[in-house]
């Protein structure tokens, strides 16, 4: 389970780009390329191996009304489910 004292990161050969063509977030790792939401890029823009998933919480709070862990927990678990974050 994922708790709010989980720091999430991308794992080894994952990057987070920005496709000035297409205006979006490109996430890019060895098994392809995925194109996350608004939501999923912002999240991953913080996901750096030391920001618990309380503190990105409260980072995109400040920027985004209603952000709740639970969301942010279940945007971090289907992102580990695709194998491109990890736990430290």
């Amino acid at each position: 389970m994922i708790g709010l004292d989980s720091a999430p990161r991308l794992r080894r050969g994952v990057r987070l780009t920005y496709d000035k063509t297409r205006e979006t977030h490109v996430l890019l790792f060895p098994e392809g390329v995925l194109v996350p939401n608004q939501t999923a890029a912002a999240v991953l823009k913080l996901c750096d191996g030391t920001a618990t998933v309380a503190q990105i919480t409260a980072e995109l709070g400040k920027n985004y009304d209603g952000v709740r862990a639970d969301d942010v927990q279940n945007v971090l678990k289907r992102l580990e489910e695709r194998r491109v974050v990890e736990w430290k």
